[in-house]
């Protein structure tokens, strides 16, 4: 059994003390959060730079992109149909966990690079806390159903350190554009996650019968998904100022606009049947946020962001249906929650496009911008952006790789052949007595429900409820 008793709790209690431990020692209000802290001289509404941020400006980014942490995700990866409880409940605990830890982490990379001598929060920096959870959590979708909370957490903690590395890397030591994070969060997070499920592959995770939907779980991973979909902006936007902000907002509506018409679109000519296929409706739709994300404050004009879309949207679309079996039938790496198609290869596609509008770049374009963005000549700097794509998901397929042998150790309460896809193993379970008995362990696809016969099963829990309160004795009575 996966759920020594104690195990989970007494890691949660032990690393959160030693992280109060560790705010006292390192974390403080940033000048613009205490007392003597001075309000912007430009208004509430004005943009001021990151060491006196104004509320006002940034928190509403900051909450639209909070949301999609713990609302978007969470509701994403309940499509599983034995495992809502456990996509959404371990996405509230894990966003809270690394609230904590990458607050530390991000400050301690920042106090190297700047000399600083604590860990100064505002705002701004709660955005960036928010960017490095989303890695994880991508990464998350990787292995979603086949890792114990203990392994969920120790993949984090390590996760968070080799984000912050290449991070530092391409921002301080490459300067890679990448404002949406099409590289840093979006193709980092994917690869991390993928390496991880490649090492801790197991043939019952392919033959699981619990891994797959039903219609209500789809419709839960909807509600995740029109929740991204409509924050994305303010993802892509969110630690922007000026005339780049506005752009950014612009193009990731167009980019993602253009993603969903095409998505349902190809959904439909790739299937036999001419059918729009859900998983694509809940997943590509996305992608043309992530295309787009490092190219979001560049001059691609709203025709490119929705070309972007487009080309995200058959890209993501042909990844479900026909790479992501590939990858599982020759390499055995087995992706949940599809990862590689919505944030892996829309991330190298993004980094692509920001390459080749960097190469194009002039002083006439982007005017006074021009030296803000870029710090070396257009034909370099798109080399680079393609040089910090290679770094980034070389960096995330080494640490993933070595962060999964170390989830891969029996001390951390790998799960059971009858654990995969289960909320049962964690969680308690509501009592489904009213409407017969549903067991979320049982092997098969559906449980019939009890004292129902075969004619029955197939039954809605309405028109059996309707059926009992109708005088019938039991519940396989049949209705005239």
């Amino acid at each position: 059994m996966a759920n020594t008793k104690g195990k989970v709790t007494g890691f949660l209690l032990v690393m959160h003390v030693i992280f109060v431990v560790l705010f006292g020692l390192f974390v403080d209000y940033n000048d613009v959060a205490s007392p003597q802290g001075k309000a912007s001289e430009g208004g509430s509404d004005a943009a001021v730079d990151g060491k006196d941020p104004s509320l006002s400006f940034y928190y509403p980014m900051f909450q639209d992109i909070h949301v999609m942490i713990f609302v978007g995700f969470g509701f994403l990866m309940a499509f599983l149909k034995l495992h809502g409880f456990g996509s959404i409940g371990f996405n509230f605990l894990l966003g809270c966990f690394l609230i904590e830890w990458a607050t530390l982490v991000n400050g301690w990379f920042k106090i190297i690079e700047t000399g600083e001598s604590k860990i100064f929060v505002d705002v701004v920096e709660l955005i960036k806390v928010d960017f490095a959870l989303a890695a994880v959590m991508i990464s998350f979708g990787a292995v979603l159903g086949k890792v114990s909370p203990i392994q969920v957490l120790v993949m984090a903690l390590f996760e968070i350190v080799i984000y912050n590395l290449s991070l530092w890397i391409g921002e301080s030591v490459m300067e890679v554009t990448d404002v949406g994070g099409s590289i840093y969060i979006h193709a980092f997070g994917a690869y991390f996650g993928l390496a991880i499920a490649r090492v801790l592959y197991k043939t019952e995770q392919t033959t699981s019968p619990k891994e797959g939907s039903v219609y209500h779980s789809d419709l839960f991973s909807m509600v995740g998904t029109v929740f991204l979909w409509v924050f994305w902006p303010s993802f892509n936007a969110g630690l922007l100022t000026g005339d780049a902000r506005h752009r950014a907002v612009i193009n990731t509506i167009f980019s993602l606009a253009a993603c969903t018409i095409v998505t349902f679109a190809v959904s439909a000519v790739t299937s036999k049947k001419n059918k729009i296929d859900m998983v694509h409706v809940q997943n590509a739709t996305l992608a043309g946020g992530v295309a787009v994300g490092s190219s979001a404050n560049l001059m691609i004009h709203p025709f490119g962001a929705m070309l972007a879309g487009t080309t995200a949207g058959i890209i993501s679309v042909v990844g479900f249906k026909y790479i992501q079996p590939a990858l599982l039938r020759v390499f055995k790496i087995h992706d949940t929650c599809g990862v590689n198609n919505l944030h892996g290869m829309p991330g190298i596609l993004g980094a692509m496009i920001s390459a080749v509008l960097c190469s194009i770049a002039t002083p006439e374009i982007y005017k006074n911008s021009f030296d803000e963005i870029f710090v070396r000549s257009p034909t370099m700097q798109g080399g680079y952006q393609i040089a910090g794509l290679v770094a980034t998901i070389a960096i995330a397929i080494t640490g993933g790789t070595l962060t999964g042998f170390l989830m891969k150790l029996p001390i951390w309460d790998r799960l059971l052949r009858e654990e995969l896809y289960d909320d049962n193993a964690f969680w308690e379970m509501p009592d489904t007595s009213d409407y017969g008995s549903i067991s979320p362990s049982d092997d098969k696809e559906y449980q019939k429900i009890e004292g129902v016969d075969d004619d029955e099963a197939g039954s809605s829990f309405s028109d059996i409820k309707k059926r009992k309160s109708s005088g019938g004795s039991s519940l396989n009575q049949q209705t005239e």
